[in-house]
């Protein structure tokens, strides 16, 4: 089988953005001899596309560049996160096709982030506070207004070492205390207004189990897992260039390159020592239309069972596009070609569909499928008539050879390849009408068989014998050509059309009144029972097909069976929307 540009990352032009640039420079200039990457998830629910984007930057400048790529869990929130999200992310990653150099945890490092606190406690850089939440949003100010001092923020070095021990040890109740930094309240950028750095939350954790009831926020957990890792490039969304300030606060006043003993619980572990001083890069995040990517929105469409579940074919999930059928190559080219920028921007929902159609129609094996079926009797066979047509499996790539297809007397064609009154320009079956049978000749309709309700329920027509493949007729011209699959063979299959799963461009917009829930696309699922050829039942399951003009179909992840096979449509031959 041929490989497509994403398996072949040796012979592929360079790519060229910015960040990719600020590495080369870094190289050349030697500010970095090895580049260090990472990817951060927080384990509280699945990667979807906008991840995908994220993963093949990061894990992809690591291979490109000769690098590594840590997997880091930003577990740091215990009452959000559960092992069934970080067994899927672990899974997306690999299905993407790549590897993680170490697997990392934020609460690989608690004993050294609480080091690090103690230090700035230490070094009057950080307070105990007993603000409440609502008092501290009311302290902050406002964009234009600048913030006030807590109460306790002159609190004695001594004072707040004791406090935040006390925190440590389970003193204190959820919500009445926190580790502040010691910025600036007056500073133009609110993220360095005595930012929050622990707060309590009397709640085991997955790894840690009740050793703690404090945990880091992220901004301080990020910025110092990327230091203790030694991570060159931290490469994040744009929404994170604002806490850019406080990322490099952080580093620049913990400071391990100078400070090695707060390392010392890594040694303990048996964990080595790649301390750096990381710098932080923003780029924009992933933007597509006919989608919602909000977290709190994806949950509510499970819960509410509006879906079937994280991974409904519909979901912009990475379990649910693997199960529509996209396969890693198609996510890594479309990742290509929306590119890596400093621009936020809207990608056409077109775009995603094009990389998958590019990509299967260069694997994907073609067989024949109907999927509304109506019945074509060919009177002038007979009853017994079974003979074996050899088709190609792949028009463009003759490796793939060939297979044997049925061919009998009774046929299933696709309902809408006839009509009765035919429209202007229709070069499909009419009454009295020629079309050619894909591989077995040409056929004329003689007769239209309705029932007691006046629908069509046959069609009677027989079957040129000198346009038989390899007659004299054979090249005979006719104006249509029609798919077909022995009705005395072929495999009934539920066949599942899947499209988009909102109706509007941007189901996010809710000036009107309504929400993402109102734009819900009744037409995103049909189910209906077809026939496919013999040889696709075989196939196992995500084993991708063209399905001759039809579209490109995937048998189904879970629920395909050679004896009961499903297919999921992944998407059709041409984009459908653009109209």
């Amino acid at each position: 089988m041929s490989e497509t540009s994403a398996d072949l990352p040796d012979t592929a032009p360079e790519k060229k953005d910015f960040i990719r640039q600020i590495i080369r420079d870094d190289l050349a200039q030697g500010r970095h001899t090895a580049i260090r990457t990472r990817f951060p998830p927080e384990p509280n629910g699945y990667l979807h596309i906008g991840h995908a984007k994220s993963i093949c930057l990061n894990f992809g400048i690591a291979q490109e560049f000769g690098g590594i790529c840590n997997l880091r869990f930003d577990d740091t929130n215990p009452v959000k996160e559960d092992p069934e999200y970080v067994a899927a992310i672990q899974e997306d990653i690999r299905w993407l096709g790549f590897e993680w150099n170490e697997l990392r945890h934020a609460s690989d490092y608690f004993e050294v982030y609480y080091l690090a606190a103690e230090k700035l406690i230490a070094d009057g850089k950080a307070f105990v506070c007993d603000l409440s939440a609502e008092q501290v949003r009311e302290y902050r100010g406002t964009l234009t207004e600048p913030g006030r001092d807590s109460p306790w923020r002159n609190r004695s070095v001594e004072e707040n070492l004791d406090l935040f021990r006390r925190m440590q040890a389970g003193e204190f109740p959820d919500g009445a205390r926190t580790l502040r930094a010691k910025i600036d309240m007056h500073s133009g950028n609110i993220n360095m207004r005595d930012p929050a750095l622990y707060r309590i939350k009397h709640v085991p954790h997955q790894n840690t189990g009740n050793a703690w009831c404090i945990y880091p926020m992220y901004d301080i957990a990020h910025a110092l897992g990327d230091a203790i890792e030694g991570i060159t490039h931290s490469l994040c969304t744009l929404e994170f260039e604002d806490h850019r300030p406080l990322y490099d606060w952080c580093v620049d006043n913990v400071d391990f390159t100078h400070h090695p003993q707060l390392l010392q619980p890594l040694l303990d572990k048996g964990l080595p020592l790649e301390a750096g001083c990381p710098h932080q890069y923003e780029f924009s995040r992933l933007n597509i239309n006919y989608t919602v990517m909000s977290k709190r929105k994806l949950i509510a469409l499970v819960s509410e069972e509006l879906v079937d579940g994280w991974n409904d074919p519909r979901m912009p999930t990475l379990q649910g596009l693997r199960r529509r059928g996209y396969t890693p190559s198609a996510m890594r080219l479309f990742s290509e070609r929306v590119g890596i920028s400093k621009q936020n921007s809207l990608i056409d929902f077109s775009v995603l569909e094009g990389a998958l159609r590019d990509d299967l129609d260069t694997v994907a094996q073609r067989r024949m499928a109907v999927i509304e079926p109506l019945k074509l009797v060919l009177t002038n066979l007979a009853d017994t008539h079974e003979e074996m047509l050899v088709f190609s499996n792949h028009p463009k790539d003759p490796a793939c050879g060939e297979r044997q297809i049925p061919f009998s007397r009774e046929l299933w064609i696709e309902r809408e390849d006839f009509a009765e009154i035919p429209p202007k320009g229709w070069k499909r079956l009419i009454p009295g009408g020629e079309v050619r049978l894909r591989g077995a000749g040409i056929i004329r309709c003689d007769e239209v068989v309705k029932n007691e309700n006046g629908e069509i329920v046959e069609l009677h027509g027989t079957l040129d014998p000198q346009s038989r493949p390899g007659m004299e007729g054979a090249n005979r011209k006719v104006k249509g050509t029609i798919h077909w699959v022995s009705a005395k063979h072929a495999i009934a299959a539920e066949i599942r059309l899947y499209d988009r799963l909102f109706s509007v461009a941007n189901p996010d917009d809710e000036s009107s009144g309504k929400t993402y829930r109102d734009y819900l696309n009744p037409e995103s699922k049909r189910s209906v029972r077809g026939y496919v050829e013999p040889s696709a039942t075989q196939a196992a399951p995500e084993t991708s097909f063209q399905f001759e003009r039809l579209g490109y179909f995937v048998a189904d992840r879970y629920d395909h069976d050679p004896a009961a096979p499903v297919f999921n449509r992944s998407v059709t031959l041409r984009d459908t929307w653009s109209k």
